[in-house]
């Protein structure tokens, strides 16, 4: 027998016990899957850089395997026609010659073509649909991740709701994806059996680093100058009464003149600083070691924290980045007091109803069952204060009490959900010393090396303080503020 005739009489014979309907269907997922991954490859070589993460997930996971599931069904199923026509004894001695004549043969070509396209363009419709949704922060924050609606909430209310949730908690390139998508299938199974924790903890521990997520948008070589920042308090007397403080922060980097900044003396190329933390939270620090620019290591210990070496030894050693200061960069949560004043100096709650400021701190910081509660009850608390305490104010300036109110309410429900066990103060924010320890946590007067040297916990170090808490301060006057 020639090599051409044995060909022929295999190919007869794959033709021939092909014609099932699982093989058929193999078919048609392996030759739809292949056409689109080709369009898609053809698609990402014309484009500049890596993929971006949710396209990924389809040239990478769903359609190969949908590819190999398809090739594997193949074979499955001429086995299994094998099979079927062997027990019943119709299985031919000859197999017949594949002619397009045959209505069979026809058939069977126009179903597998019919199929093909029609799956092609469902396929891609439904790829280019699902790639964008799953790129969305809705699909983020609501679809799949109900469990994150604190989180998307304080997102939603920060200077990074217009960046997309990939860019900072995935980032470029496959490794990171995969990564990504590895810890949010444990995340499915979690939110499916309810073993999430509650609240949901900052994912410190598993963020990828600043340089390749947030120095993409911020360069901290470029930093200079410094900032101006003016802040309002108000009393918790009847009139409210405003207390400023104005400083300015050195937020730069090096200058040319020899000046070094915040960002300049912590992140700058020619030191790195290393710390040791013993908390998950990185908020105990008990080691700082500072490698200055001729390369020589100096170690800070701390003679307030009282850790033992066998803490110490199984502690987390971090390179310092980004993060270590803005833990709380678009997730941010406000405190009570703080917030009350940020509205109050937006007139969203108004500085003219007496004791607003502490009867909206009062309101918030009290118990509530759950939030549609809390909203009905502080609305009608402020309205209630007013009208029996101040009826000629709740006459004449109805309209700013039931704004205010309604403010207040948003304050809650911007920041609590008692289902969650999120609550007032759960998240440290170490931007600053002011609600948590923040810069003091290294900055504490208590680091100091082998030699005695401190790390600095001198104001001026990051700071001018221009006025503090002072009422009507000259420098709004000058600044024409007043």
């Amino acid at each position: 027998m020639s090599p051409q005739t044995t060909v022929r009489d295999w190919a007869r014979l794959l033709y021939y016990l092909s014609q099932n309907t699982l093989s058929l269907i193999g078919v048609v997922l392996t030759t739809s899957s292949a056409i689109t991954l080709i369009g898609f490859w053809m698609y990402d070589f014309m484009l500049p850089g890596p993929p971006h993460p949710y396209v990924g997930i389809l040239l990478f996971l769903i359609l190969p395997g949908v590819f190999v599931f398809g090739l594997v069904l193949i074979p499955i199923g001429i086995g299994l026609r094998r099979r079927q026509l062997q027990h019943i004894g119709e299985l031919p001695a000859v197999y017949p010659a594949i002619d397009l004549k045959m209505p069979m043969v026809r058939n069977s070509l126009f179903f597998i073509g019919f199929a093909t396209i029609l799956n092609v363009m469902i396929f891609g419709l439904a790829s280019y649909k699902g790639v964008s949704y799953m790129d969305s922060k809705e699909f983020c924050g609501l679809s799949c991740h109900t469990v994150m609606a604190p989180e998307y909430n304080a997102y939603e209310n920060s200077p990074h709701s217009r960046v997309e949730c990939v860019q900072c908690h995935i980032g470029p390139g496959v490794g990171w994806f995969i990564r990504a998508k590895l810890s949010g299938l444990r995340q499915v199974f979690a939110v499916t059996f309810h073993t999430y924790s509650r609240p949901i903890p900052s994912p410190v521990k598993y963020l990828r680093p600043a340089r390749d997520t947030c120095e993409q948008c911020h360069w901290p070589q470029r930093f200079s100058g410094d900032k101006f920042i003016l802040k309002t308090n108000y009393k918790d007397d009847e009139k409210n009464t405003p207390m400023t403080t104005a400083l300015v922060m050195k937020i730069g980097g090096r200058a040319s003149s020899g000046s070094v900044g915040i960002h300049g003396r912590h992140l700058d190329d020619d030191s790195r600083i290393h710390y040791i933390s013993t908390d998950e939270r990185r908020q105990v620090i008990p080691v700082v070691y500072y490698t200055d620019a001729k390369g020589k290591t100096v170690e800070y210990v701390s003679t307030d924290i009282k850790v033992r070496k066998q803490e110490l030894e199984k502690g987390e050693q971090r390179t310092m980045d980004c993060i270590d200061c803005h833990n709380r960069p678009t997730h941010a949560f406000e405190l009570p007091a703080s917030a009350v004043d940020l509205r109050m100096s937006r007139g969203l709650i108004s500085p003219e109803l007496p004791y607003i400021h502490k009867k909206a701190v009062e309101l918030l910081k009290a118990d509530y069952p759950d939030r549609d509660i809390a909203q009905k009850q502080i609305v009608e608390g402020i309205e209630n204060y007013y009208r029996t305490s101040y009826p000629g104010v709740y006459t004449s300036k109805r309209a700013l009490i039931e704004q205010s109110a309604k403010n207040v309410a948003k304050i809650y429900l911007r920041n609590i959900f008692p289902d969650m066990k999120m609550t007032w103060g759960v998240h440290p924010n170490n931007l600053g010393h002011n609600d948590f320890p923040g810069c003091f946590r290294c900055h504490d007067g208590s680091h100091t090396s082998a030699d005695g040297r401190t790390i600095s916990n001198d104001c001026t170090a990051c700071h001018n303080l221009v006025a503090v808490q002072e009422e009507n301060p000259k420098l709004l006057a000058d600044l024409g503020l007043q």
